[in-house]
């Protein structure tokens, strides 16, 4: 059996937007239907990825005046529900985001790295997707470190997402990003990196009693 990523279930507690805003950092959880609901616990293959992710988006935007977070992020998109993409990008010439507090102005690129368990995976493809589009983001990227695979959507006018471009593990690189004039992702050099990561560990056991 192999060992899996340990899943944080939240409590049943109900939450306003502001008391979800100034919870801290290490108290997990995002806002659904004005309650906390449960966030998995990153492994490494999803925490290499956004790490990767961030280091290649911050190089392409930082230096053309955009700017881009990570996980910790919040995001109210509408009252009783907030989000934390993995990574969320504004834009070169587009308004600067806040310094501090909750975030209610859409991100032009809100990515999620899609995790392998099947509630998980619908969260991300499902549930945000209709979520992100709702709140404006322009565009909403599913990298998928499973299947290797970046899925780019566009917002259309109708407020709904349409397939823009994509990659599969046969593609060595995404070399026209739709929003991102100049950047090329080199998706050949990611797969590597997650390959790099050791075995999976199996799980702990309890030691046989002893006889006599």
């Amino acid at each position: 059996m192999v060992a899996r990523a340990p899943v944080f279930t939240a409590p049943e507690l109900a939450l306003s937007d502001s008391a979800w805003a100034e919870m801290r950092e290490d108290e997990l959880g995002e806002l659904v239907d004005g309650v906390l609901a449960e966030e998995e616990v990153p492994d490494w293959v999803h925490e290499s990825a956004v790490v990767w992710l961030i280091r290649v988006l911050a190089a392409w935007a930082a230096p053309r005046g955009g700017f881009v977070a990570g996980s910790e992020l919040k995001y109210l998109l509408r009252p009783g529900l907030g989000r934390k993409p993995d990574v969320s990008v504004v834009l070169p010439g587009q308004r600067p985001p806040p310094r501090r507090g909750p975030v209610r102005r859409a991100p032009d690129i809100a990515v999620e790295v899609v995790s392998p368990s099947p509630r998980d995976a619908h969260r991300d493809r499902i549930e945000k997707l209709r979520e992100y589009a709702a709140f404006g983001v322009r565009w909403y990227w599913l990298l998928d470190p499973t299947m290797r695979t970046l899925e780019v959507y566009e917002l259309g006018s109708d407020r709904r997402y349409a397939w823009a471009t994509g990659a599969g593990a046969d593609t060595g690189s995404l070399e026209a990003v739709p929003g991102c004039e100049g950047l090329s992702l080199d998706l050949d050099a990611l797969w590597a990196e997650l390959d790099r990561l050791g075995d999976e560990e199996p799980e702990e056991t309890e030691a046989p009693e002893e006889s006599g």
